[in-house]
């Protein structure tokens, strides 16, 4: 890939150009309406995918653990709620400053950590392990995509990350 064909490309001064082809950015703003209403709805204690994004800290301490809950989690979860509010706000932009696309990354990851955890991903997940259903392949489509952007907005935020190929779908 050369670098006329990346997603993003270095801005200066932290900032980031956004070269996002307008169905991609379309997509974007869908998930994270999805995210938003999953974040909203839902609690870890039910359903997997949003105990993935917020991980114990004290998982062999419960009390330690509520501790850190009381004290953390509502600032946690607004954090991750202003992130993609950011990325849905900023997806038409041409240009990210560096908090606009600090946001984005993590908003990215927060995506493709629910779908990976939908989808049951592992290191040795594959295209053929989801081959067999139209709905999971899609999906894993998406999230190598979303690995793929990722990998590429990292790169154009510090020119000495790695590749994105090395960041994307495993298998």
């Amino acid at each position: 890939m050369t670098a006329d064909d990346r997603l993003f490309a270095p801005g200066g001064a932290g900032a980031v150009e956004v070269r996002l082809p307008s169905g991609l950015r379309d997509v974007l703003r869908s998930l994270c309406d999805q995210l938003e209403t999953l974040l909203t709805t839902e609690d870890p204690s039910s359903d997997p995918a949003l105990a993935r994004l917020s991980p114990a800290a004290y998982p062999d301490d419960p009390l330690r653990e509520l501790e850190f809950e009381q004290l953390a989690g509502d600032d946690l979860a607004a954090g991750r709620l202003a992130a993609l509010r950011e990325l849905r706000d900023t997806a038409g932009a041409e240009v990210l400053e560096e908090e606009q696309a600090l946001a984005w990354l993590r908003t990215l990851n927060d995506l493709r950590l629910v779908l990976g955890t939908r989808l049951d991903v592992t290191e040795e997940s594959g295209v053929e392990d989801f081959a067999g259903d139209e709905a999971s392949s899609t999906t894993f489509e998406l999230y190598g995509a979303l690995g793929l952007i990722q990998g590429e907005l990292l790169l154009a935020i510090d020119p000495h990350a790695v590749e994105p190929e090395d960041v994307g779908p495993p298998g």
